[in-house]
């Protein structure tokens, strides 16, 4: 990485060898990539931070582990599961409402910001087209957050139950803890989650986001609010019905009826057993998809003719 002519205040691309002409659109994207995280580190900070508090929180529930496992060991096999599974269940959830906060914010400022402080004028100077530019801000909330989320809170879930083995030892609440613990189907049922669910299913909600930030010169939250909150407002005021907003909780239930039916946190995790890969083949998921290339393209479009606010 080399320092740039502004004072070193934004990383630059590393040069091709000789004779390569462009920039590879690969070697673009990777190094885009490393621009989003490193002009953004809430991205990683945010999740290991929630990590690190959940794993406090839970440092100090341990001072009544013992009679906590000794409850569990005397409850049938569903209870035991419930007991044994909720601090990890209360992990995954707070760690999956960090990962949406900041996915959310991201989307808001991606293009904005860089209109805001003008160092669009530099990063178009640069080899690196718009689609480029506009992929790699779009993958991070749809892609990588999602498999870095995942990461954290299997990393989290890990060294709580080190901590659990350690501190009971041997004995019945360390068998109960071993067979009621998390297990690895359930580790690829919250990755399949978190990957089609909070990434390809809300791959329209970001999209849009990315192109409202592209597009208002201020109050990015408002402008991408006011358009979803208009239509449902006037359908119910013109027709009495809210197939509108209907369709928006499908979709953030991630194609399922999850939201209309209260489901306790041990059924949620029976769901993610299940892994229904169905839904992949779902018609709203790649709707959904055809949407926001739509969305990302005409961003790409303003990032193209837009300049510094």
């Amino acid at each position: 990485m080399t320092i740039p002519s502004n004072g070193g205040l934004q990383p630059s691309l590393p040069p091709e060898q000789p004779g390569s002409g462009v920039l590879s659109m690969t070697r673009a994207l990777y190094w885009s990539l490393r621009r989003e995280f490193w002009e953004n580190r809430s991205l990683y900070v945010a999740p290991l931070a929630v990590s690190a508090l959940v794993l406090f929180g839970f440092m100090i529930s341990m001072f009544h582990l013992a009679d906590k496992m000794r409850t569990a060991s005397s409850l049938g096999a569903m209870n035991q599961q419930a007991l044994v599974q909720q601090p990890y269940e209360v992990a995954e959830a707070v760690i999956l409402a960090a990962m949406t906060i900041v996915s959310l914010f991201y989307c808001l400022d991606a293009l904005h910001s860089e209109r805001r402080d003008r160092s669009i004028l530099f990063w178009k100077s640069l080899p690196v087209s718009d689609v480029t530019t506009v992929l790699a801000k779009a993958a991070i909330p749809i892609l990588i957050l999602p498999v870095l989320a995942f990461t954290v809170t299997l990393l989290t879930q890990l060294i709580m139950l080190l901590l659990t083995a350690s501190l009971l030892g041997s004995g019945q609440g360390v068998s109960t803890l071993w067979t009621q613990a998390p297990g690895f189907t359930m580790s690829m049922g919250l990755l399949y989650h978190l990957v089609v669910v909070h990434g390809l299913f809300y791959a329209p909600f970001y999209s849009w986001m990315l192109l409202v930030s592209g597009w208002a010169r201020r109050a990015v939250f408002l402008w991408a609010a006011m358009p979803v909150v208009a239509i449902g407002v006037v359908e119910k005021v013109a027709f009495n019905s809210s197939n509108f907003t209907g369709m928006l909780i499908y979709r953030l239930s991630g194609g399922t009826n999850a939201m209309a039916a209260p489901a306790t946190g041990l059924a949620m995790k029976n769901n993610l057993m299940q892994l229904n890969y169905a839904s992949l083949s779902s018609p709203s998921l790649w709707t959904g998809l055809a949407l926001s290339a739509v969305f990302l393209t005409a961003a790409v479009r303003l990032r193209r003719s837009q300049g510094p606010i």
